[in-house]
């Protein structure tokens, strides 16, 4: 049996290619919607593209389960776990929808299907079996965002991202059981998560690329909570605020969109547009274009920019054209394709920037970026919280000419806000670059 896993960072996200070396059979698992490594991979170990399967309707990125079928004419196997509010839409003639113990097999490689409802009504995890191997016992299951390494897949999505009342404590009580049946299979099995540390569908995923459910039930938190109320508490509170991009992901990959075609992006003169400075936050504040928001383009570019993507409105990157191209790509994995051109960088603002330690504590106009679980913790009294994420949509309550001391914990977020309050109009504003983390305790 042939195994590999593909980790893209800036998703936090795992996908897999399995193939049968006797037929020369392979499967993807979760694709995103750029198949190229999963081709080349393929095509250098003999192998023949023939299935794909998906492990739910994901909410972080857009699937490339339709992209297997029409470009590869593959099979593709999807969760049928659903009602029709929530199913699959617009799915390919090759579409097969399974169902809790359903086999699929690749060659002679065995997949038995479990439902494992909780992340999302419909999730579904695939139990594998070498049986070309001469196994007749599985050697590990693609739990998708059923079972992470430390953690498990939060339920409250539906809920926040695209307002179904009540799905969050529905989706707790599943997970619950999903994960009481989960404790009968054998300790041995590998766990292949959907996601690892960074990404948004949990609270405290680890970094390490796989575990075993033997390490899982000693470590997980989730395994060993047997109170179901208990369980349902810590699994639903603290969980951090879905990015706005996660209610057109979710849209997107129930309906479907236009095939992955990568394009080219040409030089922008046009100012009026929203510039997005894709460059460091120091490169940003030594110099930038006024009403420009920094979002440097790292592994925490997508969460960070899926606050502020509109899909029906065209953006500028600004950076050097080589990163621009890479960040293009990147956001057409969440399925947004509307970079409209590329800048230069100018260097003719020069944002103020102070040490945290040079506040008195007495400045008047004071904004906390800060999501409100930080707030909550610890602020200074006369601070306005507004969480990074809103300001771009909410009323910001100073004057434009009013010198705004903005910070966050530790300066990444304060500086995309800095961008936020320029594009607003604000004309005066100091971005506390070492934030609230180094401000002098007897300022807190």
């Amino acid at each position: 049996m042939f195994f590999k896993q593909f980790y893209d960072n800036h998703l936090s996200q795992a996908s897999y290619l399995i193939g049968c070396q006797r037929t020369g059979e392979a499967m993807i698992i979760d694709p995103i919607r750029d198949l190229t490594n999963y081709m080349e991979v393929a095509e250098n170990e003999g192998f023949t593209i023939t299935q794909a399967a998906e492990t739910h309707i994901h909410a972080d990125f857009a699937s490339g389960i339709r992209d297997v079928a029409e470009k590869l004419d593959a099979k593709i196997y999807v969760s049928g776990e659903s009602n029709d509010e929530l199913s699959y839409k617009n799915m390919p003639k090759q579409t097969h929808f399974v169902k809790n113990y359903d086999v699929i097999y690749i060659g002679n490689i065995k997949l038995e299907v479990l439902h494992t409802p909780g992340h999302t009504p419909e999730s579904i995890s695939f139990l594998l079996t070498d049986e070309g191997g001469g196994s007749s016992v599985p050697m590990g299951l693609f739990s998708g965002d059923f079972i992470f390494v430390g953690d498990i897949g939060r339920p409250d999505l539906l809920e926040k991202s695209v307002q179904m009342k009540g799905s969050t404590e529905i989706g707790a009580k599943q997970m619950y059981q999903s994960i009481k049946n989960a404790k009968d299979l054998p300790d041995y099995i590998q766990i292949w998560p959907g996601h690892g540390a960074g990404s948004p569908c949990g609270k405290t995923l680890g970094a390490v690329p796989m575990s075993t459910l033997g390490y899982e039930k000693i470590n997980n938190w989730a395994f060993n909570v047997t109170d179901e109320a208990i369980f349902i508490e810590t699994l639903t509170s603290n969980q951090p605020a879905p990015p706005h991009h996660f209610a057109q992901m979710k849209k997107i990959n129930q309906f479907g969109m236009n095939l992955y075609q990568p394009y080219n992006v040409y030089p922008s003169t046009n100012d009026e547009r929203l510039g997005i400075d894709i460059r460091s936050k120091e490169a940003f504040h030594g110099g930038h274009t006024k009403g420009t928001i920094n979002i440097p383009y790292n592994n925490n570019f997508i969460n960070q920019i899926g606050w502020y993507l509109d899909f029906y409105e065209d953006i500028d990157l600004i950076g050097d054209k080589s990163t621009v191209e890479q960040a293009r790509h990147t956001l057409q994995l969440i399925g947004f394709e509307n970079v409209s051109g590329y800048r230069l960088p100018k260097s003719e603002v020069q944002t103020q920037s102070i040490y945290s330690a040079e506040m008195t504590g007495e400045e008047e106009y004071v904004l906390d970026v800060r999501n409100h679980e930080e707030w909550d913790n610890g602020h200074l009294e006369q601070a306005v919280n507004i969480p990074h994420g809103k300001l771009l949509n909410e009323e910001i309550p100073f004057e434009k000419n009013d010198k705004i001391y903005v910070h966050c914990q530790s300066g990444v977020r304060s500086s995309i806000a800095t961008g936020i309050l320029e594009y607003k109009g604000f004309t005066n504003v100091v971005n506390v670059r070492e934030g609230y983390q180094d401000l002098p305790s007897s300022l807190k």
